[in-house]
């Protein structure tokens, strides 16, 4: 009876959770996602992180709330990590007076009189017209910009790259590759330029975190620690490497049982895939397509009352099946001494 008692007790206190199915109809919402990523063998100064997606909206170069941290060759930071600012890469010296108050674009005017000061603007100015700035050399205000320089004295180092970005409810994707971006047409291009032609873009990295939302009790993100290595085939003619993660979103709703929270989140599904060749955009793809099935998963746990009746029933069944052994006793002693009375009995 006291281990009956005991179980049911354990079975009252246990906290159980719930699953159930059903159609998301939530609106105009966005995914908030969460990344931590580290590559050994990128350096900071080369890498830029876009997102896009299936409505249209295209965001360049996405740094607002993404930190970079530069790593030396065995992985230990070189810096504290800092914020990235497309102004970075500009020197503060007095050669800047010398950029007249309204310069030139050099053909990318998109209005009649535009001026384009800094050499950020003229590359703002070349985005918008889809056109490529390899030449930055010749453009007087690209003169203070040391982005190449960075190049060369970055070379060899490791970057982490952490921090949260918001996109549209919709199927997209965010991914880490080289150079600059811009957009030509209704094509998405990194300026890979600058690397050279024989520059071998290595994208081995480790995911340390990848969510989208908030974290639950008992959640688990599959990509959390996964690490790739890019093969390395040719030093003479590397071949580019993307690295591709379909991502299923599964919207998720978790309700706490303590103290009726509602924590809004999503869950995710992965498959991995690597390509090779000399003509691909080497880097690290992640593509995710938000699911139509909502999931909300409750606590629960079993009322007192239920409790109660389990401990009746318990104590009921014991002293029946008691009086049934006990009864079963009392009508074989009894038969035993009938048997003895008349002899029957050797």
């Amino acid at each position: 009876m006291a281990i009956l008692f005991l179980n049911e007790l354990r079975l009252f206190l246990k906290t159980s959770t719930i699953h159930e199915l059903g159609v998301d109809t939530g609106r105009g919402e966005v995914l908030d996602i969460q990344v931590d990523v580290t590559f050994p063998r990128m350096p900071c100064s080369w890498l830029s992180l876009d997102t896009m997606d299936v409505s249209g909206e295209l965001h360049l170069d996405v740094m607002h709330e993404i930190y970079k941290q530069r790593l030396s060759q065995t992985g230990t930071p070189l810096q504290e990590a800092e914020k990235h600012d497309v102004h970075s890469t500009k020197k503060s010296n007095d050669t800047a007076l010398a950029v007249p108050q309204c310069g030139s674009c050099y053909g990318a005017e998109t209005v009649r009189g535009q001026c384009c000061n800094t050499c950020d603007e003229v590359r703002e100015a070349y985005r918008k017209k889809g056109w490529g700035l390899v030449m930055a050399g010749f453009i007087e205000q690209c003169k203070d910009d040391h982005y190449l320089e960075t190049i060369e004295q970055q070379k060899g180092e490791g970057c982490r790259m952490f921090g949260h970005l918001q996109v549209n409810k919709v199927a997209g994707n965010f991914h880490f590759a080289p150079g600059r971006s811009y957009q030509q047409g209704n094509m998405h291009v990194h300026d890979i330029a600058p690397f050279g032609t024989n520059a071998h873009l290595d994208f081995s990295h480790t995911v340390h975190h990848l969510s989208f939302g908030k974290t639950y009790p008992g959640m688990k993100n599959p990509l959390d620690g996964a690490q790739a290595q890019q093969p390395f085939e040719s030093a003479t003619s590397p071949e580019h490497g993307m690295f591709q993660y379909f991502l299923k979103v599964v919207p998720t709703k978790y309700t706490s049982l303590r103290d009726r929270d509602v924590i809004p989140t999503n869950q995710y599904s992965v498959t991995t895939n690597y390509r090779q060749g000399d003509r691909l955009l080497p880097g690290l793809f992640f593509f995710y397509e938000p699911s139509p099935i909502k999931v909300h998963i409750r606590e629960t746990r079993s009322s007192f009352l239920h409790f109660l009746t389990s401990v009746c029933a318990i104590v009921g069944g014991v002293f029946t099946v008691a009086g049934i052994i006990d009864a079963a006793f009392f009508a074989g002693e009894r038969l035993i001494k009938q048997k003895l009375q008349i002899g029957k009995l050797s």
